[in-house]
C-alpha cells in the first residue's frame, strides 16, 4: 500500500470544491490583511515622523502667516492640512477693516475638526477588514472543516470502511481549512487592536495641536 501525503499540497489538492474555494478564500484574506498590516506600519511611522517635524516648524517662532506660505495651498502632510484648515479660516474671518466676524473662533475650531475627522478617515482605511477577517475566518475555516468531514463521512458509508487510512486523509483536509481560517484571525486581531491604538495616539496629537493653535489664535484675535 502507498504511503499518503500528507503534504498541504496534497491535502488541497484532495480536497473537495467548496473546501478548496473556503481554503483559497482564507488565503487570500490573509496575504490581504498582511499587505494592510505592512502598509498601515509604513504610513502610521511616516504620520508620526511628519507631526514630529511640524511642530518643531510651528514652535520655532516663526509668525504663523509665513509658515502658512510655506505650507501653501495644497499641503502634503496631515499636521499642514489641519494647520492650513485653520488658517484658512482664520483668513476668512477677517473683515477689511481687520476686525474679526463673530463667532469665528467657533468656526476655526470645526475647520480643524473637519479636517482631523479627514485624516483619522485616512489613518484608519483598511482597519475594518482586520476587524472582519478576526471576527469571520475562524467561522468560515470551521464551515470548510463541517463541509470536508461531512464528505468524509459520505466516502465512509460508500466504502463501508472505517479503517484509519480511509478516515485520516478526509478529516486532515478538513481540519486544513479550520488551521487556515485561524491563521489568517489571530494576525488580523493582534494587529487590528494595536493599529487601533496607533491610530488613536496619532489622532490625539492631531486635536492636541488643533486645540493649542485655537487657543493662539483665539490670543491674536483679543489683542
Amino acid at each position: 500500500m502507498e504511503p499518503i501525503d500528507f503534504s498541504l499540497l496534497a491535502l488541497f489538492a484532495r480536497a473537495t470544491f467548496t473546501v478548496k474555494l473556503v481554503m483559497l478564500l482564507l488565503m487570500a484574506a490573509s496575504v490581504w490583511g498582511w499587505a494592510i498590516i505592512i502598509q498601515k506600519h509604513i504610513a502610521f511611522r511616516a504620520a508620526r515622523r511628519a507631526a514630529a517635524r511640524f511642530d518643531k516648524a510651528f514652535w520655532s517662532g516663526e509668525p504663523l502667516d509665513g509658515l502658512f506660505s510655506e505650507v501653501g495651498v495644497n499641503p502634503k502632510t496631515a499636521p499642514e492640512r489641519i494647520f492650513a484648515a485653520g488658517m484658512t479660516e482664520w483668513h476668512r474671518s477677517h473683515r477689511d477693516s481687520g476686525a474679526m466676524i463673530p463667532g469665528a473662533t467657533a468656526r476655526i475650531d470645526r475647520s480643524m475638526d473637519v479636517a482631523i475627522a479627514r485624516e483619522s478617515e485616512r489613518l484608519n482605511g483598511g482597519l475594518p477588514f482586520l476587524a472582519t477577517v478576526g471576527s469571520t475566518a475562524p467561522f468560515i475555516g470551521l464551515f470548510g472543516t463541517v463541509w470536508g468531514i461531512m464528505n468524509s463521512f459520505e466516502e465512509i458509508a460508500q466504502q463501508q470502511n472505517t479503517s484509519l487510512a480511509v478516515v485520516a486523509p478526509g478529516i486532515s483536509e478538513a481540519l486544513l481549512a479550520t488551521g487556515l481560517g485561524l491563521l489568517a484571525a489571530i494576525p488580523a486581531v493582534i494587529f487590528y487592536n494595536k493599529l487601533s491604538a496607533d491610530s488613536g495616539k496619532i489622532v490625539g496629537g492631531y486635536e492636541v495641536f488643533a486645540d493649542e493653535f485655537a487657543t493662539l489664535l483665539s490670543r491674536e484675535s483679543d489683542d
